[in-house]
């Protein structure tokens, strides 16, 4: 409890509060720039379960905002580099490995053994698949994305919040949407959105009040505003809207092959990224 003591003073957690997040688990997808700050402050905290699921390698064009790797790691799996890493920075932390990608065949098993998920994916095939699987098997996730200097994130799927899909009900045209690979981000954008999504799973976990569902959370970081917009949860959402479209992974399946035109705008007010988050 040395380790935690400084949170345990907060009244809103105490030892109570901690031995929640003790007996929590918390699955990461992907462990780049966002899944990086994710893992090292919910590890420090103490969560008890972290899940962390990737098959990519380090390269040396991710060290400037992956912080958990280093010159030397270059070339070696993400899973395993991260994982020695945060069983180094609190060994009392079950960390689990899935050397490998979240696909339709595996999500199912991987998803539904832990109380909540953080995407920190950076392909819309993923992002998609783990709206429609943590819908289907009643899992609340957190997601955020990056583009440059700005960032998004929100709590989905929490209560009778909404999911990715009523905010983003189909994916984009292939190359309608760049990736940071050629539109370029600062390192620093995945430590702002990533230490805010660690913040939201703590909050989610010990159900403490304001949780961001239902509202999207941006951040432009040249003008430092932070500013949100509400997001209701649509009745014809095809994932969890009155009558879903999506009643199984296979289906998920089927609808990640269709690429279709949708509707992204959110008013003039704001412009919703659609960039990719690592």
């Amino acid at each position: 409890m040395n380790l935690y003591k400084r949170q345990v003073l907060l009244s809103n957690i105490g030892k109570t509060g901690q031995a929640r997040l003790q007996e929590s688990s918390v699955l990461i997808v992907g462990m780049g720039g966002l899944g990086c700050p994710v893992a090292q402050y919910l590890c420090a905290m103490g969560i008890g379960r972290l899940g962390l699921i990737d098959g990519d390698v380090v390269e040396a064009s991710n060290l400037h905002r992956q912080i958990l790797y280093g010159v030397n790691d270059i070339g070696q799996k993400k899973i395993n580099v991260a994982s020695r890493r945060l069983k180094k920075q609190n060994p009392f932390v079950c960390i689990e490995k899935y050397v490998t990608y979240l696909n339709h065949e595996n999500a199912e098993d991987v998803i539904k053994k832990y109380d909540l998920v953080v995407d920190g994916s950076d392909n819309f095939y993923c992002r998609y698949l783990v709206n429609d699987a943590c819908v289907l098997f009643k899992v609340p996730f957190i997601s955020g994305a990056i583009d440059q200097f700005e960032g998004q994130l929100s709590v989905y799927n929490y209560g009778d919040g909404p999911c990715y899909r009523c905010l983003y009900p189909v994916p984009p045209l292939p190359g309608q949407v760049q990736n940071c690979e050629r539109a370029g981000v600062l390192g620093v954008m995945p430590g702002i959105i990533g230490t805010i999504l660690a913040m939201e799973t703590v909050k989610v976990l010990l159900r403490l009040p304001e949780i961001l569902s239902g509202q999207v959370l941006q951040i432009e970081a040249l003008r430092m505003l932070f500013q949100s917009f509400r997001l209701k949860r649509r009745k014809e959402c095809s994932s969890c809207g009155e009558q879903p479209a999506i009643s199984n992974l296979q289906v998920s399946k089927e609808l990640a092959a269709q690429v279709s035109v949708g509707s992204h705008c959110q008013g003039r007010r704001y412009r919703v990224l659609l960039q990719l988050s690592t």
